[in-house]
């Protein structure tokens, strides 16, 4: 026994003198925010998904070696509810509590407002969504938050472009929007779009929260729209006003020139959905979306599966590439890096990843990439036009 005694002992000494490197593996935590209940929760699974799925091949690949230790990635994943006091709760839980250095999320523009209100000032790294301008556009003199894909001011006038020239018959834009901060900086924007390039467009606020859009459609229908525009309203909300804009009897063209939910709008709306015209994000048939598809499948079972799915896998992957080429965990050091990524590819995508935005936002921490338009014909999900920025 005392022999069993003085090994267990030397074993015990030689793990607090190594750091207990024997026992456990060092960890990156990444921070994720989304909302994994109410009307965005497909967004939310989306990112959490997403980033969990590329924390998993990361770290089959043995993870990743900076400064000479090698590091395996965990996900810390709270819900934000879609709500700005979501994002700074979360935010100040993963800053405050699990002392995070890298955030990825949340999706949408309030949740994501409420979190670099406390990231930016902590100088955590935050790869964001969220359309509204003022995400990237405000008074921060030096911002640690990116945004990771493109926004309705990017995607939105190409699009309307293309439906001017293949759809002559849309003559009056209706759209829905929420009541809300976000609702007035958003919609007002992608209207403006459409004024540009010669539509009418008559603007219906609703309530965030309301499951009931038919008043606001039989308003629309009164004045005589030629077609329904869903702006950037999350997936629950979409399938519903699609629901009911069919049923309301409308025969005219229904579109998001926004938020990705296309595949949320046929399980929702069903037969109601044919027709429906959409902003879409990516392309599952390429060799890379079919191995995704595949990983998703077997990790989460069969099932939709939200296209923001390879964009917070995308992120993940640009993160350890910035940390890689920082080869430091500092977070100023792998700001740095990441600014350096543009033409970056990590075959998730079609093409290179580019960053722009200084125009726009006054910092070029907008992620410029490819995008689709796309119709819901025979239940199935077909590309009109592919975009490259």
């Amino acid at each position: 026994m005392r022999k069993i005694t003085r090994i267990l002992g030397a074993a015990l000494l030689l793990g607090a003198l190594t750091g207990g490197a024997a026992f456990a593996q060092d960890e990156i935590k990444i921070g994720g925010i989304g909302p994994l209940s109410g009307g965005g929760t497909a967004w939310g699974l989306a990112a959490q998904r997403g980033i969990q799925l590329a924390i998993d091949d990361l770290n089959a690949r043995g993870g990743i070696a900076v400064a000479g230790k090698t590091y395996k990635y965990t996900l810390v994943m709270y819900d934000d509810q879609y709500t700005g006091q979501g994002g700074k709760s979360a935010a100040e839980r993963l800053v405050n509590q699990d002392k995070v250095s890298f955030i990825i999320g949340p999706v949408g523009s309030p949740p994501a407002l409420g979190t670099i209100s406390v990231t930016n000032p902590a100088k955590v790294l935050a790869l964001t969504d969220g359309y509204a301008p003022q995400i990237l556009k405000n008074d921060t003199p030096d911002p640690y938050n990116y945004r990771i894909y493109n926004t309705n001011l990017e995607f939105g006038p190409p699009i309307i472009s293309y439906i001017k020239a293949h759809y002559p018959e849309i003559k009056k834009i209706g759209i829905l929007a929420p009541n809300d901060a976000v609702g007035q900086a958003v919609a007002p924007a992608l209207a403006n779009d459409y004024r540009k390039q010669g539509f009418e467009v008559v603007l219906d606020l609703f309530e965030r929260g309301t499951q009931e859009f038919t008043p606001g459609i039989l308003r629309m229908m009164a004045q005589k729209v030629d077609a329904f525009e869903f702006d950037g309203n999350s997936p629950g909300d979409c399938g519903l006003m699609m629901k009911q804009i069919r049923q309301a009897g409308f025969k005219g063209h229904v579109m998001q020139v926004g938020g990705p939910s296309i595949d949320e709008i046929m399980e929702i709306a069903g037969p109601y959905a044919e027709g429906f015209l959409s902003y879409d994000l990516y392309n599952w048939e390429t060799p890379f979306g079919q191995q995704l598809k595949a990983k998703y499948v077997a990790k989460y079972g069969k099932g939709i599966i939200n296209a923001f799915v390879p964009y917070f896998y995308h992120a993940v992957l640009l993160l350890n590439e910035s940390i890689h080429r920082a080869n430091s965990l500092d977070t100023a050091k792998v700001r740095t890096a990441l600014e350096t990524t543009d033409g970056y590819d990590a075959g998730v995508f079609e093409a290179p990843i580019k960053w722009g935005g200084k125009e726009l936002y006054g910092v070029n921490h907008q992620m410029l990439n490819l995008y689709y338009f796309s119709e819901i014909k025979g239940g199935k999900i077909v590309k009109l036009q592919k975009f490259t920025p």
